[in-house]
C-alpha cells in the first residue's frame, strides 16, 4: 500500500504496536538516532492511527510498523526502510533495499514479525513517553 495521502500536522508519524517490547526496542533506538526529532510516534492502539485507518479501511488488521509520511501510508518492509530513511546517514542507506522486491522484504518482515511476542514478549498496555519526549507521542 503506497498511497498518497498528506501526513497529518506532525510530519511523518511512526505507528507501532504499543504491547510489542520488540515494537518498544525499535522506538527507542529511533528516538535515540533521530536526534532531529523528525520523527513522531503513535501506538497502533491510539486515536491517531484509528482515524487513518477510518481513511485507509486497508489498514484495517494491520498489528506491526506503519508510516505515514509526505509520500503517502506504508506498511511493513517499506514502512521499516523508509523510517530508516528519515534517520539520515548511515541508516538512509538501508533504502537502497527498496530495490529488492517487495514480496521478498516483506516475508522476510512478516517472518519476524509473526514470531515478535513469542521472541520477545509483550506488556500489558502501551508505553508511557517521559515528559521530555512527550511532544514526539501522539495518543
Amino acid at each position: 500500500m503506497e498511497e498518497t495521502d498528506a501526513p497529518g500536522p506532525a510530519g511523518p508519524v511512526a505507528f507501532f504496536d504499543g504491547v510489542c517490547n520488540l515494537c518498544d526496542g525499535v522506538v527507542n533506538f529511533l528516538i535515540d538516532h533521530d536526534p532531529r526529532g523528525v520523527l513522531k510516534f503513535a501506538p497502533l492502539q491510539g486515536t491517531t492511527f484509528a482515524g487513518l485507518a477510518r481513511r485507509h479501511p486497508e489498514l484495517a488488521g494491520v498489528d506491526s510498523f506503519v508510516l505515514w509520511d509526505a509520500s503517502g501510508v506504508h506498511t511493513r518492509s517499506s514502512a521499516g526502510l523508509r523510517i530508516a530513511m528519515a534517520l539520515g546517514w548511515p541508516w538512509r542507506a538501508l533504502g537502497a533495499l527498496l530495490v529488492v522486491p517487495r514480496f521478498a522484504r516483506d516475508a522476510a518482515y512478516d517472518f519476524v514479525a509473526r514470531r515478535r511476542y513469542r521472541w520477545w514478549g509483550r506488556r500489558e498496555s502501551c508505553r508511557m513517553p517521559t515528559p521530555e519526549l512527550r511532544a514526539r507521542f501522539l495518543d
